[in-house]
């Protein structure tokens, strides 16, 4: 008998994968051609695109825990709630892009996937709550998204992962990317605002300025707290950006509740992490006729589904 294995080399805490869905579904809505129509003649292409970004993610995983995360909350987030204008320049989804939608979710549902999406919270509240929910089982989150307010959420074992560019990274790699710890995420949103979210952030303060303040003071509260100190750091027109904190900290404060995840929202099922199901046949036949999908992805999904050998 050789030696007992050392911590180092103990196998690392099972994975819960985490899907953005959202962001995938729009991809295939730009990125696939127009060609695809279901039975009734609607444009089938982001859940065509959704499918087969789906069936690689199984097949090349083959996760046993796994979450597929909407936005249902478009317009009816709690977010809305705190600020009227959050992403109000977002254009609302064209009907044929929110049939797809209902696609998608019912695709993973014949699947056996777990699906969340609520009215009042986002995607990234969903996953932030699942990952949460998680951790103290020993699990650890693959969160698959390119999104980097998801980065708030690493911790330990997670991991992100830019699944079109295949790029993974830790709570140690977020540093690299962003040039802030993962834990200052929210508060460094906050502070440079998020334009893809109708965030304005306080004026004036750009990436390197909020990174710069971030690194010295750790936070967004000690840095209100101690504004008086901003003035002599060493930063290109520090005294106007100590005015400028000094002038917009309530907005400060109203923008990291924007871009900090909710990890309380509620989900569809019991248990520490969602678990495959089983999948659904009659559900999955129906949504393969509907939606017209050729014999090769119907074999793709008929054997993710566990319905026959690939």
């Amino acid at each position: 008998m050789g030696p007992p294995a050392s911590p180092a080399s103990a196998a690392p805490p099972p994975p819960l994968h985490l899907v953005d869905a959202s962001l995938y579904v729009f991809r295939a809505w730009h990125s696939m051609p127009d060609e695809f129509r279901d039975a009734h003649g609607w444009p089938t292409n982001a859940v065509h695109g959704f499918a087969r970004f789906l069936l690689d993610l199984l097949e090349r995983e083959r996760p046993r825990h796994i979450a597929i995360a909407f936005d249902e909350a478009l317009d009816s987030c709690f977010r809305h709630r705190i600020y009227p204008a959050y992403k109000a320049n977002r254009e609302p989804a064209p009907e044929e892009l929110r049939r797809q939608f209902a696609h998608c979710k019912a695709l993973c549902a014949a699947l056996g996937l777990e699906v969340l999406a609520h009215h009042e919270y986002e995607a990234d509240d969903l996953i932030g709550t699942a990952l949460q929910r998680a951790r103290p089982a020993g699990f650890r989150g693959i969160i698959v998204s390119a999104d980097k307010d998801l980065s708030q959420l690493l911790d330990g074992h997670d991991e992100q992962w830019d699944y079109a560019r295949n790029q993974r990274w830790g709570a140690a790699g977020v540093k690299a990317r962003h040039g802030v710890h993962a834990h200052q995420i929210a508060d460094y949103l906050a502070l440079t605002g998020d334009a893809v979210d109708n965030i304005p952030g306080v004026g004036g303060v750009g990436a390197k300025t909020a990174a710069v303040l971030l690194a010295h003071f750790g936070n967004l509260d000690t840095l209100l707290a101690r504004v008086d100190e901003v003035a002599f750091l060493r930063l290109r027109g520090a005294a106007q950006v100590a005015v400028r904190l000094r002038e917009q900290r309530e907005h400060a404060l109203l923008w990291r509740q924007l871009t900090t995840i909710a990890c309380d929202a509620p989900l569809g099922y019991d248990g520490a992490a969602a678990m495959r199901g089983q999948a659904d046949p009659e559900m999955l036949d129906a949504l393969v006729a509907s939606l017209r999908f050729g014999p090769m992805t119907r074999r793709r999904l008929r054997a993710a589904a566990g319905l026959e050998q690939e």
